[in-house]
């Protein structure tokens, strides 16, 4: 039998659909593996010179099998080396060949997503299920669930039909993506199916990543756990009871285990029927109730017991596991990267954080907010092909940090380049308005001669008496360029603008005292004034009694300053709950910063780095002399072709996201901003690294500010978590009463409530608190029936032994 033979009747054997023609050309070619029509999962390697030998398998499949003419025994080692080179040549082809293809795939899935329209919540599917689409968009009648990997990138896509048939993209990447619903707040979920997904956060408000299938669990739980070290992960398991195996619970277990996470399996009371296996089935057969009552007793795979109970109601497990720590409000952060800055400022900026061990997201945010307050209104950009919208580069930024992590001298540091320019200014002025004095003096003593002259003309040549008393031309007194404003009132900072017509920089080491004094009632004016002066290129009139009308012809202000966490978070939770600041000026400081400070201090003491620092310098002095295209209009800059496309191509995805329901109104308000603040970086960038490229911003500048604006969501993210995840402050409160002995083995909601504890004062206070305990560990639910008499059911939580011995959370 001839080598192609043998090779065929392999595949045969491994159960694929072989080709008709087989080429021994030792190039990889593609087959029907499966006899369907246009499934073209299969591949092939066969090399026909010296011993014959290949490779073959099915992408669908995940099957992958070598194949040898002759039987390794039989060869000599020259031949068995050989064999192992040519095999892993083969595998290296297929590697490549993988990833092309599912790079492919990646670009023409995302151009169907961004097209792609949302999906309507009445879809057949959708009501099938009884959830809501969470983001989903449709084709035709057809679902689409992009399948995406933890930097957010589209590889592949699910398709799902109206009756539920479910297709993944052909060639397309699987393995570690996973599609996310709702944001993480101390909890993840790793489910299996899409509508399981979705059942598991209406019923539990956790965030939930769909693997797509079992088999997924574990790759998607094992890079969700390597981004999100901090998070409690939660394996969602289908119940597949009637598959031997169980496939569902087997898998699940098996991802909890690799992360040290816990399982949660769907419990359904007597009378189950045959197809009922997972959390949406559980979800619209006994409700909510039943789902939550199941994570609640969520537990590492070793736990012998899942949840029981009619309702969803839990018994309390004999064994108790260990508590999982109580999380953060704070979700994680991006890290600085020295990348996001132009390389004339990167040296400057990420010295100064060196030599002052403080986060470089404060020098950084500190820098561009300076020299966007040079541009201000002279320069703009038309970030569409064709409309007439127009950005002004003014930045608003704001670093959020405890006292005593230099905030307020990094920000000094970063602000010494305009102090350098106002210096120089005010020198330049005091010469100017020493010469002005003096021709004030001149005009006014031409001004007398003519009055004296006049008074001999008066009666006899009155019309060159007249001539005579005309005003005599008085000197416009100069006015000196303001470069950075700070603690000045509105009224104040209106005739600053009328003198500085382009723009100028406002100041404030700590802004919570601009945010409260703008709250305050009869300030209404003076905060209309600041959210107009966010947009730059708007006129002001303010009227005032005894200082008449006052008009400015563009208001235009950058802003700065820091904030300490719990000034923020306070204001944060007014500002969201429809408080007097909920009107957007908070979420108008899209530069808004909050890192990690590190613990670790190291004792630095070097002189700065001069040329770097001369190379920032000179960027501050070159945009300071930056001038409009006249005395009324801005000099206009645009995209190229390429960052136009790029632009439209983050645009549609971007505006279809936050017009969504998935994210808080809070956050939306925030990163509807980005519309403004991702153009006006490109442009900044532009204007540092290529100011003389015709007013055209390239692909490479817009790329850099979508960088940033996906490193700043995390941080805006941070910022509205007050508003946005449960707060973690009862339980920690009610934490501590248990271990102070005040509440026994166990209590009811009410019993802690009569006891007026500060932040535990009604019973749905304590329950809140009581449940964030039980979700970590540190307390089981239990029912109380009802007594003889009758009456409503009651609920209980019984504490971990480990408090009661002392333990630690």
């Amino acid at each position: 039998m001839q080598a192609v033979d043998q090779f065929r009747d392999a595949m045969a054997d491994a159960g694929l659909h072989a080709p008709d023609t087989i080429h021994d050309d030792g190039k990889l070619h593609r087959f029907n593996s499966s006899g369907r029509h246009g499934c073209l999962g299969g591949w092939y390697v066969l090399h026909g010179d010296g011993v014959p030998a290949g490779m073959f398998g099915d992408w669908r499949q995940g099957l992958q099998q070598s194949w040898c003419a002759k039987p390794g025994t039989d060869m000599s080692d020259a031949e068995r080396q050989a064999h192992r080179e040519r095999v892993q040549a083969i595998q290296a082809q297929r590697d490549a060949e993988k990833k092309r293809e599912q790079a492919a795939v990646s670009k023409a899935v995302q151009a169907e997503w961004t097209q792609a329209p949302p999906a309507p919540a009445d879809h057949p599917y959708l009501r099938i299920k009884c959830v809501k689409p969470h983001g989903l968009r449709a084709k035709g009648d057809a679902l689409l669930v992009p399948m995406r990997d933890t930097d957010g990138k589209t590889w592949s896509m699910q398709t799902i039909a109206p009756d539920g048939a479910k297709r993944f993209t052909l060639g397309g990447r699987v393995r570690g993506c996973y599609y996310s619903i709702g944001k993480p707040a101390g909890v993840l979920v790793v489910a299996e199916g899409f509508a399981t997904g979705a059942s598991i956060h209406e019923a539990t408000g956790h965030a939930v990543a769909v693997a797509f299938n079992a088999g997924n669990l574990k790759a998607v739980a094992q890079a969700l756990h390597a981004k999100y070290p901090k998070l409690r992960l939660i394996l969602a398991a289908d119940d597949d009871w009637r598959t031997e195996g169980n496939p569902g619970v087997t898998k699940a277990r098996e991802a909890a285990q690799a992360v040290g996470g816990a399982v949660a399996v769907p419990v359904f009371s007597e009378g189950r029927v045959e197809k009922a296996t997972d959390f949406n089935d559980l979800h619209r057969q006994a409700g909510a109730e039943s789902v939550r009552a199941c994570f609640k007793g969520a537990a590492p795979p070793e736990a012998p017991k899942a949840p029981e109970g009619a309702g969803g109601l839990s018994e309390v497990a004999e064994d108790w596991t260990e508590p999982v720590p109580l999380p953060d409000n704070l979700p994680p952060v991006m890290s600085f990267d020295a990348d996001l800055l132009p390389e004339a400022l990167r040296g400057w900026v990420m010295d100064i954080a060196h030599r002052m061990q403080c986060p470089p997201d404060f020098t950084a945010v500190g820098a561009l907010v300076a020299l966007s307050s040079l541009v201000g209104a002279r320069a703009v950009v038309r970030p569409k092909a064709r409309d007439d919208w127009r950005v002004v580069p003014n930045l608003w930024g704001l670093i959020v940090g405890r006292p005593g992590v230099m905030k307020s001298p990094a920000l000094a540091q970063t602000l010494k380049p305009l102090e350098r320019l106002e210096a120089a200014e005010r020198e330049l002025w005091a010469v100017e308005h020493q010469a002005w004095q003096i021709d004030c003096k001149v005009s006014g003593m031409a001004a007398e001669t003519n009055e004296k002259q006049a008074r001999a003309l008066a009666v006899k040549e009155p019309n060159k008496a007249r001539a005579l008393l005309q005003p005599v031309d008085q000197p416009a007194e100069p006015v000196a360029r303001r470069f950075v404003v700070n603690d000045a009132t509105v009224e104040k900072l209106a005739d600053l603008l009328t003198q500085n017509p382009w723009g100028t920089l406002a100041y404030r080491d700590e802004v919570h005292g601009l945010l409260c004094s703008l709250d305050k009632q009869g300030q209404e004016g003076s905060r209309a004034f600041y959210l107009q002066a966010y947009d730059g290129n708007q006129g002001y009139t303010v009227d005032r009694i005894g200082r008449g009308t006052h008009h400015i012809p563009r208001v235009c202000l950058a802003l700065l300053g820091g904030i300490q966490p719990g000034k923020v978070q306070s204001y944060v939770r007014e500002a969201v709950n429809g408080g007097a600041s909920d009107d957007g000026l908070l979420q108008r400081f899209g530069l808004t910063v909050w890192p990690d400070v590190t613990r670790e201090f190291v004792y630095v003491d070097q002189w700065p780095d001069t040329a770097a620092k001369q190379a920032a310098w000179a960027v501050f002095e070159r945009l300071a002399q930056l001038q409009p295209a006249n005395d009324t209009e801005a000099v206009e800059w645009r995209f190229s072709p390429e960052a136009q496309a790029l632009f439209v191509e983050w645009m549609a995805p971007f505006e279809t996201e936050i017009r969504g329901d998935e994210l808080h109104p809070a956050l939306v308000s925030h990163l509807a901003k980005y519309r403004k603040l991702v153009p006006a970086l490109a442009l900044l960038f532009a204007l540092v690294d290529t100011p003389d490229n015709g007013g055209v911003i390239e692909d490479r500048e817009l790329t850099r500010a979508l960088a940033w604006s996906e490193y700043l969501r995390t941080h805006a993210e941070r910022l509205y978590a007050a508003a946005m995840t449960p707060d973690t402050d009862g339980a920690r409160l009610l934490l501590d009463r248990i271990r102070a002995g005040k509440l026994g083995h166990g209590f009811k909601p009410w019993e802690v409530a009569v006891k007026h504890w500060a932040g535990l004062t009604t019973p749905d206070a304590v329950r809140k608190a009581a449940d964030l305990l039980a979700e970590h560990g540190w307390l089981r639910q239990e029912v109380v029936p009802a007594g003889a008499s009758g009456g409503r059911p009651s609920e209980r939580y019984v504490i971990h032994p480990m408090l009661l011995n002392g333990g630690e959370a």
